[in-house]
Parts: structure tokens; sequence; C-alpha cells
């Protein structure tokens, strides 16, 4: 497709990787050319939005098991970011969890409501070999 760049990384099941990979999702955010508001903030919002994702994958989907991997794919076009991380978990509800108002001191729950508040949609479902989660954050004026 024109105009749209792909990035697809797999890392070992390691939170080591968290920092990486929220690196390369900021640095995606400096690369937009129709963006025009505030893009430190958005280069915060999406590592912000990939740690989480990636860190629930690895703890809670994977259960820190050192033989699985982390999928991390990010696509952009002129008007949209779609992120979708794949994990090789049960699933479980994102809808319940999304209506669960994190108290900043109540720990579980709070990297999905943060998903939920920062990306436009959220998606969780099943795929071949595990689940994944996207998220779309859209730059439309």
């Amino acid at each position: 497709m024109k105009n749209q760049l792909e990035v697809d990384i797999k890392v070992p099941n390691q939170t080591k990787y968290l920092s990486l990979i929220g690196k390369i999702g900021e640095d995606i955010a400096y690369t937009l050319k129709k963006f025009n508001d505030n893009r430190e903030e958005l280069a915060y919002h999406i590592n912000l939005v990939l740690t989480e994702a990636m860190a629930n994958a690895i703890t809670h989907a994977n259960k820190n098991d050192p033989n699985k991997q982390v999928h991390v794919s990010l696509c952009l076009s002129e008007d949209n970011l779609c992120i979708r991380v794949y994990d090789h978990g049960q699933g479980f509800d994102i809808n319940a969890i999304k209506e669960h108002k994190a108290a900043p001191e109540d720990e579980h729950g709070r990297g999905i409501f943060f998903i939920h508040t920062l990306m436009d949609s959220v998606t969780y479902k099943k795929c071949e070999n595990g689940h994944v989660l996207e998220m779309n954050k859209s730059f439309k004026s």
C-alpha cells in the first residue's frame, strides 16, 4: 500500500525488551507528517500502550514462559496507526476490564484502562496460536 510503514517485531518473552519496543513506538510518532498536535505527548502515549500491552502479554498471557515470544506489528498510514500485540495465552474479556476504572493505586487492569483511554479503538480476539490485541489511533483532523 502506498505511503504505509509496516514494522513486524518478534522478541523473546522477557520484560527487558519493553523499553526497546516502546522506543520504536516513540520514533514512529515523530515520523508523522500530517500530525499537528503535541508529538511528544503522542510519542509518550504510544510508548505507554506498547509497553503495557507487551507486559500483559509476557506476564499474563505467556505466563513468563521463556520458550514463548511476543509478536508486535505496527502499521502506519497517513491517517492511522494500528498496533497488534500477539500472545499465546488463554484470552480474557477485555470489555470487563475496560469497564474497570482503575484507581492509581490499583495495579490490576490499569494497563488496559490506559490503552482504552489513549487509543481510538481496541479489540482483543482469538487468532491462530493465541490472541491478538489490536489498538488503533486515528490522525484525521
